[in-house]
């Protein structure tokens, strides 16, 4: 992937998967394993029409323990992405992890920093993207994701369920000074 000219340096927002993209299910790999968050698809729209970088941070140690592959992630991953790209929303990057400390841990140990609660994804993408860390944020629902967002240097918000886009819409309207909906900063700020 190519990086962005620093033109488009803007916040990003962090979604977990399992939990705030889709109901956890637990070791969901398959799409005709995936329900949908309601609110997703808008609250994706609302981040794009922000101008807000979208991408998914996942843990997936349903690797590590076997009961599926890479492979599978990423397939699950793109067609996650077709579905949401159909519904007008786009995702601008996704990150799993399938490091677990009790299962295969030798052959994950080079992705131990990525499986949150440590930052090392959303580290990942904010190297690799343009990335303004004012007004970015994480949306999680477990302390693991809030503890990635902290470690991140980012706030982390807990979804505890519902309508997804109802959480987006007010974090975005509650955006601190010198961050506006469209990521932009403000004049003289």
């Amino acid at each position: 992937m190519a990086r962005l000219d620093s033109s488009s340096i803007r916040p990003a927002a962090f979604l977990d998967r399992d939990g705030v993209v889709n109901h956890d299910i637990g070791y969901a790999h398959r799409p005709d394993q995936i329900v949908w968050i309601d609110g997703v698809f808008a609250a994706v729209r609302r981040l794009n029409d922000a101008g807000y970088h979208v991408f998914v941070v996942t843990n997936q140690a349903g690797i590590a323990r076997g009961l599926y592959s890479e492979a599978d992630v990423e397939t699950l991953h793109a067609w996650m992405a077709e579905q949401l790209a159909d519904a007008g929303a786009r995702i601008d990057d996704w990150r799993y992890s399938p490091y677990h400390p009790e299962h295969q841990p030798d052959r994950w140990a080079h992705l131990r920093h990525w499986r949150k609660p440590a930052p090392g994804m959303l580290l990942d993408l904010m190297d690799r993207w343009p990335i303004c860390r004012d007004g970015s944020f994480l949306i999680g629902d477990r302390d693991s994701d809030i503890e990635a967002a902290r470690a991140a240097g980012i706030p982390g918000h807990r979804f505890e369920g519902g309508d997804l886009d109802r959480l987006v819409m007010g974090l975005l309207d509650t955006a601190g000074p010198g961050i506006p909906l469209s990521g932009q900063p403000l004049e003289g700020t």
